[in-house]
């Protein structure tokens, strides 16, 4: 971890892939994954606290698998598990906020890759901007040791931010992201990357590294070439990969091109 960490000091990553199509459509955990990629390439010990809070939230559970758990050893597990939840929460809550003022600018711009209104679903990710962090970790102790019973039967932890939902709206026609149309759901999510993309920059004083795997090949004329426009004004290194060469016509002569072929690249 401490290589990586110090890796991310001098190149920050954003990709995008066709399995990210269907995130607004698919479960909570693949948004919470989407958001914590974003907040990982803003602060790379990220990483390290969500795991650290899994481990402690397994911890837990398996204490409250026994028949007798030792109220000492809960109260110890749980003291960590809310110092790790809260840290967790409020470097989301921080990096939505972020985002959030990056895409209502976006909004004002009126590009081709409609704005999303984000925010995080959770009742303790609406406590932090609010109240210290103390008192939120006291809050969640709380409510730990007060549903030890009800945690118990399930068999899980039914509060925290391990249950957290990242929401998205198409900020100009006011809906869930998961009720707009495919076409507009991948503008929307390349939307969302793109905001990141400059947020990183603004942030950090240089350009991430974009990997867009197969990003242009359903989009129209006009989004394919408002897509390149943006792309060309980051300022950043993009990787496109794609398998039809007419999508990236209009770039012929402003970019570099591979063939990559079973066990080999060339220069095209």
């Amino acid at each position: 971890m401490p290589s990586a960490t110090a890796f991310a000091d001098h190149l920050r990553v954003i990709w995008l892939t066709p399995a990210m199509d269907a995130l607004f459509n698919g479960p909570a955990s693949e948004r919470r994954r989407f958001l914590d990629r974003l907040v990982l390439a803003i602060d790379a010990e990220h990483a390290s606290r969500v795991s650290a809070l899994e481990r402690s939230l397994r911890s837990r559970n398996r204490l409250l698998e026994e028949a007798r758990p030792d109220p000492h050893w809960l109260d110890a597990v749980e003291h960590e598990t809310a110092e790790l939840a809260v840290a967790v929460a409020a470097l989301r809550t921080e990096t939505v906020g972020r985002l959030r003022a990056v895409l209502q600018v976006r909004r004002d711009q009126a590009s081709l890759f409609p704005a999303a209104d984000i925010a995080l679903d959770g009742w303790m990710e609406r406590l932090i901007p609010h109240h210290p962090a103390v008192e939120v970790e006291d809050r969640y102790r709380a409510l730990l040791r007060d549903n030890r019973a009800r945690d118990a039967a399930a068999g899980r932890t039914l509060e925290g931010p391990h249950l957290a939902d990242l929401a998205v709206i198409h900020a100009g026609k006011g809906i869930p992201a998961a009720d707009a149309s495919t076409g507009e759901q991948k503008a929307l999510l390349i939307g969302l990357v793109l905001a990141h993309a400059g947020l990183l920059t603004e942030m950090s004083g240089f350009a991430p590294v974009l990997l867009l795997d197969e990003v242009v090949a359903h989009l129209d004329p006009a989004r394919r070439a408002a897509l390149y426009a943006e792309l060309e004004g980051l300022g950043a290194q993009v990787w496109i990969t794609g398998a039809d060469p007419t999508a990236f016509a209009e770039i012929e002569r402003r970019a570099e091109f591979f063939v990559v072929s079973p066990g080999a690249i060339a220069s095209r």
